[in-house]
């Protein structure tokens, strides 16, 4: 068993350096990635899509695109999804994205909450998920 903490070139390193993009655990025959909570920011940090939780929600799964593929995974691969948004009348806009993006049934599982706030002002909707990978 073997534990990798990693910001892979597929995306921007996060910012301020402050956490890994993904942990992986690699087993027998693949790896279990781990992603970090994702908000809607562009490359140099800064929050995109303010105040429109569509907007939001497509760049976060482009982060988690991006990372899952530095790993040799994809969207396919995600077992579990944990979204924290700030309010949940905004549910019908994020779940028109997960609709279009995770079209498998059953879709991955899933847990949504609503927080008080996130970490960064603006940020209405934050998500991690949870990846297998198999090796070849």
């Amino acid at each position: 068993m073997k534990l990798t903490l990693d910001n892979p070139p597929t995306v921007a390193a996060p910012f301020g350096d402050r956490f890994a993009h993904v942990a992986r655990l690699d087993l027998p025959g693949g790896g279990l990635l781990m992603l970090a909570g994702q908000v809607a920011v562009d490359d140099d940090g800064h929050l995109t899509g303010t105040g429109d939780i569509v907007a939001q929600s497509e760049r976060i799964f482009e982060i988690i695109v991006g990372v899952l593929s530095g790993h040799g995974a994809g969207l396919a691969d995600v077992l579990h999804i944990r979204t924290f948004m700030t309010d949940l009348a905004d549910l019908p806009g994020y779940a028109a994205v997960r609709r279009r993006l995770f079209t498998a049934t059953p879709p991955p599982a899933s847990t949504t909450v609503e927080v008080n706030r996130l970490f960064l002002p603006g940020a209405l909707i934050e998500v991690e998920v949870t990846a297998a990978v198999t090796t070849a």
